[in-house]
């Protein structure tokens, strides 16, 4: 049932991951945000900048943001900054040159601080790290990675400080020179899945020597109270639009498949993760976060808390 044409690839559920074949090198962001507390390992790369340079990250700024509190005298929280700025002082070692490190450390609240890094440096992805949790105790206590999510203009990769602790300085190398090299996108034909296609192009568009290689576009045909006549019929037309999604991206140099699945979303998504070579899933949402999640779950939402992989949030048009 998988499309030929135009070498466009769209395959179904039981087939292999494909051998892979990877086009020239190209980067798709330029300027990062990292942004830390020390509690989520990503305080670890300011040692491994010139792989993030060789990722195609020409601009570093990290970012760290002291909470406020009463009990701290002026002169001790003014101590307290340039201790955090120690903190990252090996970043300013071996910086590649033609590449920019800043780091940027103030008190206050993070997301209004990250917020004006942003803007103030130009940034087009900011780099977080949030540990997994569920939507119940997001909302009683917050999340800093979901609220900057819901201001925030330009891209998020949010990764689980679990695996980024965990890495060997071998592995984290390699790792920070391949952020973005394979992502993959959930695709249900939506506005929001053509908005983040068209979002990728834009930026790939933009970027001509992008470090993303590939894109692999899963659409999940959902299996309850469906018969067996409903369900063939929404694979084909599955398969009918992502053959025409693919050659779009495919024209910009990417090497794209698509692929079509049966059965619960978010369950078949996180495993295509696993079993392909994903680098980080790309999504985005307008209800991720809010207090209509209680009632009905978002899938974005539902993705971010349970994947271990990286994900690539694409805040949504405003």
């Amino acid at each position: 049932m998988g499309s030929e044409k135009r070498n466009v690839r769209v395959v179904e559920a039981g087939t292999k991951p494909s051998s892979i074949r990877y086009p020239s090198l190209r980067f798709m962001f330029h300027s990062a945000l990292i942004c830390t507390d020390f509690s989520d390992g990503l305080h670890r790369l300011v040692n491994f900048v010139p792989s993030l340079v060789a990722g195609g990250l020409n601009k570093l700024v990290f970012v760290s943001t002291v909470p406020i509190t009463r009990d701290v005298m002026p002169r001790a929280s003014s101590e307290r900054l340039e201790h955090v700025r120690d903190r990252f002082s090996a970043a300013m070692k071996n910086v590649p040159e033609g590449a920019e490190v800043h780091i940027e450390v103030d008190w206050g609240k993070p997301e209004d601080h990250i917020l004006a890094m942003v803007k103030r440096h130009k940034a087009d992805v900011v780099i977080l790290g949030t540990p997994s949790r569920s939507l119940l105790n997001e909302k009683v206590f917050g999340s800093t990675t979901v609220g900057l999510c819901q201001r925030v203009s330009v891209p998020v990769l949010i990764v689980r400080p679990q695996l980024v602790s965990a890495y060997t300085v071998e592995e984290l190398s390699l790792r920070c020179r391949h952020l973005f090299r394979y992502l993959l996108v959930p695709f249900d034909g939506s506005d929001t899945a053509r908005y983040i296609v068209d979002r990728i192009k834009q930026q790939v568009g933009n970027s001509p020597d992008s470090s993303l290689k590939q894109c692999l576009l899963c659409w999940v045909v959902e299996v309850a109270r469906r018969n067996a006549s409903l369900q063939e019929s929404e694979m084909k037309t599955a398969q009918q639009a992502l053959a025409k999604v693919v050659p779009e991206l495919e024209a910009l140099g990417l090497e794209a498949e698509g692929k079509v699945l049966t059965g619960n979303a978010i369950n078949e998504i996180l495993d295509v993760a696993v079993d392909y070579d994903i680098s980080a899933i790309a999504l985005s949402s307008r209800s991720m976060g809010k207090l209509i999640e209680l009632s009905v779950p978002s899938f974005t939402g539902e993705v971010l808390r349970r994947s271990w992989h990286p994900v690539v949030f694409f805040p949504p048009q405003r």
